[in-house]
């Protein structure tokens, strides 16, 4: 907008060669508004009572791999839901085949230790060696 402050005879009218950035601003602003309301959308988990732990967190790889033990004995890869004999048909498919992949493994705090003994031991035998127990991290220890 271009405000003229003389009123010359002799003077043309002159273009402003400026950006109008208001209509910038106000997409940029939507677009804020709409990724503020999708992000916590996207990040939905399956509710597990983990156990704390004391240990330093170690840093995560770009797309972990989670095997989830529900409070039930039913295991989910990821959020989908999976039956013991079809683990490794389920865990080839999200690590493409790569054994040498780490698996998270997430327990409810309700179950025993034998019952997640046993799910390791069906990793093992699908040829998942590699193994993270995951927890929740106390804040209160130092």
């Amino acid at each position: 907008m271009a405000i003229r402050l003389s009123q010359d005879a002799d003077e043309d009218l002159v273009e402003t060669h400026e950006i109008n950035v208001t209509p910038f601003i106000d997409v940029m602003l939507v677009l804020l508004i709409i990724f503020m309301i999708a992000a916590p959308l996207s990040t939905v988990d399956l509710p597990v009572d983990l156990p704390s732990s004391a240990a330093k967190p170690q840093q995560r790889p770009d797309k972990p791999v989670f095997l989830t033990l529900k409070a039930d004995l039913s295991l989910s890869v990821g959020e989908t839901g999976v039956t013991r004999e079809a683990l490794g048909a389920a865990l080839d498919a999200a690590t493409s085949g790569n054994h040498e992949e780490r698996i998270f493994l997430r327990a409810d705090r309700a179950v025993s230790y034998g019952d997640v003994v046993d799910v390791m031991n069906s990793l093992r035998t699908n040829g998942y060696l590699k193994v993270a127990l995951v927890g929740m991290e106390n804040r209160d220890t130092k």
